[in-house]
């Protein structure tokens, strides 16, 4: 099957006549898992034998450009997923699909659903229609209302390191060039060695896009090693970069002081202090 293995269990179950009516997806990566969602959603609807660059039915091509009025995806509107948003998806639905199996919604960053916008869906996940199948997306199933997540089947779908690669655009050498020097250099932070940010980072990396890839790997690996921290899946690859055990503020701290730097490398500030300002915010954690 053409998608991730938890989810060709979906599919399964559907060839079984099996299929739940609504499913809260926990993965590590949203975007990769929506486009898998897709490919899935094509193999159940099909009226050919679904194949990844399918041509033998028009469905297929209007799941891949959005254009199949029977798929609805849902995400926050500013800060949270309003009730209006699922009051329009229950009308929309109100009719059987003309072209598809089925009406399919998806719910992206479901942890964004209010207690208003939680309670105007529960009446697809409290009583379900036969025909109407929905996907809740989160990064963290634990924050989901519990009335919404106890009438879920909950899967995890966890990718693998290669999606750091297509999201950076870089190639799996570069990426292990990244990581050893990255490894290199939390050291010599942890150890208080003297770094000449010059000579150490600078010269091998000149252009600010390169330092902007490195520290996003950073971040990775310190996002990775919260996950471990709260039970979540994560990437064993990028935790080996640093497995020093750390309290959760401290990997918070991490966090926010890579992310302050990777927004200002936006801005036209001097490269070599901005690297030993961070050496100094990142010491002063260390005691």
């Amino acid at each position: 099957m053409l998608f991730n293995n938890n989810l060709t269990e979906i599919y399964n179950k559907y060839r079984e006549g099996k299929l739940a009516h609504a499913y809260l997806i926990e993965t590590n990566n949203p975007q990769r898992l929506l486009e898998d969602l897709k490919k899935l959603i094509q193999a159940i609807n099909c009226p050919a034998e679904f194949s990844e660059k399918c041509q033998a039915c028009n469905l297929c091509n209007l799941i891949a450009k959005d254009n199949l009025p029977s798929l609805i995806t849902i995400e926050p509107d500013g800060t949270s997923i309003k009730k209006a948003q699922i009051e329009a998806l229950k009308l929309s639905f109100e009719t059987k699909p003309i072209y598809s199996k089925y009406n399919v919604y998806i719910i992206k960053n479901a942890e964004k659903l209010n207690s208003s916008s939680a309670n105007a869906m529960l009446k697809f996940v409290e009583e379900p229609t036969e025909g109407i199948l929905g996907f809740f997306i989160t990064n963290n199933k634990d924050v989901i209302i519990p009335t919404i997540k106890s009438r879920c089947q909950i899967i995890v779908v966890t990718y693998e390191n290669n999606n750091l690669l297509e999201k950076l655009n870089i190639t799996s050498d570069e990426l292990e060039s990244y990581k050893q020097l990255i490894k290199d250099y939390l050291k010599k932070i942890k150890t208080n060695e003297f770094i000449n940010n010059k000579d150490f980072i600078l010269s091998k990396y000149k252009e600010r896009s390169e330092i902007d890839i490195m520290f996003k790997i950073m971040f990775e690996v310190y996002y990775n090693i919260f996950l471990k921290s709260l039970n979540k899946p994560y990437n064993e690859e990028l935790i080996e970069i640093d497995k020093i055990g750390y309290q959760r503020e401290e990997i918070c701290f991490k966090l926010n002081i890579i992310s302050k730097l990777i927004q200002e490398l936006s801005y036209n500030v001097n490269m070599e202090l901005l690297l030993d300002k961070f050496v100094i915010e990142m010491r002063k954690q260390n005691g």
